[in-house]
């Protein structure tokens, strides 16, 4: 990746925002297949889904040239914020995107003073544990 990090741009959006659902599609089929053989679909689909009426904030990473390239939400998870649907393109990957994710989200966080953030994430996901 050749452009530098502050040629980025973060934006709240609305969750059925078509950028973000086309982000949130192409995470879901980069990490779905990835647990087919573990995962019954009935039971991915349970764990996976997200009810728009919970989610607090939602965020969007744009290029210069208004190109999508990361999204994140924040979901309430009783009284805590856990975030979903953390995704970066994978072409975007090591730009600073996730880390910008990440800054907007501790901050949203931090304005609803709420102290602690979850992540979830599959074992299959070294991403995201990593984070």
């Amino acid at each position: 990746m050749d452009r530098p990090p502050d040629e980025f741009t973060i934006r709240e959006v609305d969750w059925d925002d078509a950028d973000a659902l086309g982000l949130r599609d192409a995470l879901s089929a980069e990490v779905g297949p990835r647990y087919d053989d573990d995962v019954p679909d009935s039971i991915r689909q349970r764990t996976g889904s997200v009810r728009a009426e919970t989610v607090h904030r939602r965020f969007l990473v744009v290029t210069d040239r208004d190109e999508p390239v990361g999204h994140a939400a924040l979901r309430w998870n009783r009284s805590d914020l856990e975030l979903k649907r953390m995704y970066v393109r994978p072409e975007y990957r090591g730009s600073a995107v996730a880390t910008l994710l990440l800054q907007a989200a501790e901050a949203a966080a931090h304005a609803a003073c709420v102290t602690r953030l979850i992540l979830q994430t599959g074992y299959r996901q070294p991403d995201a544990v990593r984070f």
